[in-house]
Formats: C-alpha cells, structure tokens, sequence
C-alpha cells in the first residue's frame, strides 16, 4: 500500500483531533476511523466518517426517542427479526462513508452496485500514479474449465513468469507513453483527459464512497462470498471486518441469515419434505434443472 506523506499527515491530524458530541457513537468504527487498511499490492480501505450503530436501527424500527429498551437481549432480538422478515427501512438508518483505492478493473465491478454516492479521482484534472496491480504469483490462474467466469488452476514455472512479466512490463511502457503525451517543457501535450485512454485498467484509482447499511449488507452479500472475483473479494472481506465492529449486532443477524442461510424455491422445500418422510429423490424425479439441482445439492452438502 502507498500513501502519499500528504495523505498520512491528514489521517494523523484528524486522528489527534477531538471533540465532544451528541451524536451517537460507536466505538467498534471509532477504532478504524481514518487508519488506512491495506488491500492489495497498493490499494487501501479507510473509513472517513459513519452514522448510526445497533441502537439506531432499533429506534428506526420502533420509531421512538432516546436509547429505547435497556435490554440488549432485547435489541438483538429485534435486529434479527428484521434480518430474518427483510425488513430493510431500519438498517438504512445507518451509513457510512469510505475512502478506497482500488485498481480500475476493479472499480468497474464496484460501481455496478448503484445504490451509493461515489467521488472518484478525476485523471481529467490530475495525474495518476505510476501505480499498478500485479497478481501474487497465487493469484495467478488459468481460466476454469467449468466457470466461464472463475479460474482455475494456479500458472506455474516459465508460464506464470512469462505473463507476470507482462503485466508488468506492459504497464509501465504504457505510463510512460502516457507521461510522454502530457503537455512538458516546448512541448504542447496532449489533454489528460485524452492521455488517460491508453491506461491499462490495472492502474490504480481512488473514490469515496457513501452508502447505508442495507445496502452495504447486499455488497458484502454478493463480494465477500468465495465465488466473488478475488479482488474485489478482499476489499469486501476488509470492509466486513470494519462493519463487524460497527455494529455487531447487526453483522451477527446478517452472518447468519444472509452469509451463512440459504434461500429455498418452493419445490426444493418440497423435495426435502420428500426427503424427510423417507421418499429418494433424486434430480430426474425432483422437478429441477441439472443446474438447479446441482445448486440445491450444494445448500445440503456444502
């Protein structure tokens, strides 16, 4: 990760500052407030600014003033009647805004998910860092045979070199066309917003993002889950941990239901009444597709 000495004394200086409130805080995020958490080779995540915590979906939920009930037995009983009836309203309450540097490639996937307020550096007006991602030779994989969109088995030996070598090397030839395009001494240049074209969508960008808590739960729903594209999977694995401490109650509910539950078309829950009442079932007599039974073989034998 690379933070420029701007961007560290600006995180140390809001840090050192202090001050009292009224507003609701949470200490879990108060912890990570503004500290960058390193993804990648040269990416981050930090967490800027927050609002709400287990308290506030509680109170949204019963709509009254105050802390509401005392008993935290209580309150997490209701957090997680919510989560289990998709009751969604209560969990917008609370938001949080994160500062991210990600590869290009990456950012493309991210913003499919519209339902935030996003701020990303503009190469109109600045010029990006000579900064790119290469894959750990871990991550460095064939495309799977099965998946159109997984990978497969790790590249080795001269292959996995010959293309890390690549990567690398077409990088770089490529910043530096771009550099040599910007406007220099005696020479006019080209506009940034035309030099950047010829990037490669490994060059790192960096945005604000803002979005509430139920949707950032549909985020870390569908990019925290193993079949999510690696990269994009440790930014959401990151933010998860982040959102853990924010509100735990919450993050408990949706592990739960959400991460760790299944959803079930009515003819698989009919099949494992079959199942129950000693009936074999299998994918010819079960009413499903070859995919659909595959999915649903997957839920009861993971």
């Amino acid at each position: 990760m690379t933070l420029t000495p701007e961007q560290q004394a600006e995180i140390e200086a809001q840090r050192a500052r202090t001050q009292p409130t009224f507003r609701a805080t949470a200490p879990g995020i108060e912890a990570h407030l503004y500290r960058a958490q390193p993804v990648l080779d040269h990416g981050f995540v930090r967490v800027v600014d927050y609002m709400g915590d287990d308290a506030a979906i509680v109170q949204a939920a019963r709509v009254s003033y105050g802390a509401g009930t005392k008993h935290v037995s209580n309150d997490e009983g209701l957090i997680r009647y919510l989560m289990r009836h998709w009751h969604s309203t209560p969990f917008e309450m609370c938001e949080i805004k994160l500062h991210v540097k990600l590869p290009v490639f990456v950012a493309r996937q991210w913003i499919r998910h519209r339902t935030a307020n996003v701020n990303e550096y503009s190469a109109r007006y600045s010029i990006l860092d000579r900064e790119f991602y290469v894959p750990a030779p871990d991550a460095l994989a064939a495309q799977s045979t099965v998946n159109n969109q997984g990978r497969g088995e790790v590249l080795q030996g001269e292959e996995a070199e010959r293309v890390l070598r690549w990567l690398r090397d077409d990088a770089m030839q490529a910043y530096d066309h771009y550099e040599e395009m910007l406007s220099q001494e005696g020479q006019q240049g080209l506009a940034r917003e035309l030099a950047r074209m010829n990037l490669p969508a490994s060059v790192y960008t960096q945005w604000y993002w803002k979005t509430d808590l139920h949707n950032l739960f549909h985020f870390l729903r569908l990019r925290a889950d193993a079949h999510a594209q690696y990269e994009i999977r440790v930014y959401a694995d990151a933010i998860a941990a982040m959102v853990r401490d924010w509100v735990p109650a919450a993050y408990a509910a949706f592990e739960d239901y959400r991460m760790g539950g299944a959803t079930l078309s009515s003819r698989a829950l009919d099949c494992i009444r079959r199942m129950l009442a000693g009936e074999e079932v299998t994918q010819e007599n079960s009413g499903m597709s070859k995919g659909e039974w595959r999915e649903f073989e997957a839920v009861l034998h993971p």
